[in-house]
């Protein structure tokens, strides 16, 4: 790794651990849409950073399944995780828009026991980054 990659990754992971403790406090505040909404952005966070780390220059896009993919070149676990963490993608647009969800709007599709689950599976994606890192 070098300095700028080292520098780039911690970026992306401070900034993904910080909008975890916003999250939480969404959660708090019962904006359960956000919080999945949240929770998708920080593992996509959380896995630009592990790529930035493992010598990516130019980490581009948003899905997650597709990321751990990319990251499970550099490290084979990474595959594992893209199983239980790929639901994560769901939330990326139909928790912001209306027409997205019928009949309906995202603030009251979705409920504690979605943002809960997404929530897990975000901290899981940081904590596993984060460990890959201290490496």
């Amino acid at each position: 790794m070098t300095a700028t990659s080292d520098r780039e990754s911690r970026r992306w992971l401070d900034q993904a651990l910080e909008d975890l403790v916003s999250a939480q406090v969404l959660l708090d505040g019962e904006r359960f849409y956000l919080v999945c909404f949240m929770a998708h952005q920080i593992a996509e966070k959380a896995l630009k950073a592990y790529l930035y780390s493992a010598g990516e220059e130019a980490v581009i896009g948003h899905g997650i399944e597709r990321l751990a993919s990319q990251a499970s070149r550099h490290d084979p676990e990474f595959g594992h995780l893209r199983e239980q963490i790929s639901v994560l993608d769901t939330y990326y647009v139909p928790t912001r828009y209306p027409n997205s969800i019928p009949d309906g709007i995202p603030a009251h599709a979705y409920n504690r026991r979605s943002a809960e689950d997404a929530m897990s599976l975000t901290r899981r994606t940081v904590e596993f980054v984060a460990q890959r890192l201290r490496r």
